[in-house]
């Protein structure tokens, strides 16, 4: 067989532990055989009992903890850019991967933000010829509704093994219809405050304030600054006043900004500067801060929320 020509984005669903490690086994060892740089990013445990499978082999495959690079899902497109860009001049023979974004413990923030990962990741690498993507779901661990959502991002579903078209993948062209949608409105105690150039220190030590009381600790300061940079550009780029709301929720902090600009490019924030690149630096430090971020633009205009957890 040779190389795929185009990106091949997979969804493949799995019943347990057992058929998750002898499927990427195969695909793992399948992508070695034929020489292919290989990134498996999946949760700690999985990471774990798949090493085991492959025994000295997986030395030979790039393995990384997902609960470490996702745990803001915004960082998983740039770790699959740079294993691409890494491997350019081996592109031709073939890239495989293996990302799980998705596990039932994942919050509904999380997961909203992972299931516009996963479109994003089409627009993302549609020109990536040759790379081979599968993201596995356990169908025994993830409500329907989740695995109705993945063949909706996935053109490729598989199933035992067996790859098909998805007849309900939506399409890059939806992409921009998912970035669009609001996100869902605040709790009703939260903290809101109008914010122009003079008003950004009183923005500042609000946040700071709130950190502190939410015992954020250390992390106070890496906030006030994300925060800081997301207003900033606010008034730059809207040329208006922004408006900053905060609330406490049971392991973090809350801070999201909303204006009356609009963002027409989806993947703000999820590809890595250019070195030398002028702007197009602050959401993606952001990015690298925070342990959410979500950002959400239309004509109406834009919103960007961050969270920060205390651990």
């Amino acid at each position: 067989m040779t190389a795929a020509t185009t990106f091949h984005h997979e969804a493949m669903f799995y019943a347990g532990d057992e058929e998750f490690v002898a499927r990427s086994r195969a695909f793992v060892e399948e992508g070695l055989d034929r020489g292919e740089p290989v990134l498996v990013m999946v949760r700690r445990r999985k990471l774990e009992l798949l090493r085991q499978a492959l025994g000295d082999r997986a030395a030979d495959a790039q393995l990384v903890d997902m609960e470490v690079i996702g745990r803001n899902p915004a960082r998983i497109i740039p770790a699959w850019g740079r294993f691409v860009a890494d491997h350019a001049e081996q592109a031709s023979a073939g890239l495989r991967g293996i990302g799980e974004p998705i596990w039932a413990e994942r919050d509904e923030a999380e997961l909203s933000e992972c299931q516009l990962h996963e479109s994003l990741i089409n627009l993302a690498f549609a020109a990536a010829d040759s790379f081979k993507l599968i993201c596995p779901y356990d169908t025994e661990a993830l409500p329907e509704n989740v695995i109705a959502e993945a063949r909706r991002s996935h053109p490729v579903v598989s199933r035992t093994g067996e790859q098909q078209p998805c007849t309900d993948y939506c399409g890059i062209d939806k992409v921009a219809a998912r970035f669009q949608e609001p996100l869902p409105e605040p709790p009703g105690d939260f903290e809101e405050l109008s914010v122009n150039v003079d008003a950004l220190g009183d923005a500042r030590r609000l946040v700071r304030r709130r950190a502190e009381a939410a015992g954020l600790g250390r992390r106070a300061d890496d906030f006030v600054l994300a925060v800081n940079e997301i207003l900033s550009n606010s008034l730059h780029h809207a040329q208006e006043d922004g408006r900053l709301r905060v609330w406490d929720e049971q392991d973090g902090l809350v801070c999201e900004v909303r204006d009356g600009g609009h963002i027409v490019q989806p993947l703000i924030g999820r590809e890595e500067p250019a070195l030398g690149q002028v702007g197009g630096h602050g959401l993606w430090l952001v990015n690298l801060v925070c342990d959410l971020v979500q950002v959400r633009s239309s004509s109406e205009g834009s919103t960007v929320r961050m969270k920060m957890s205390a651990v």
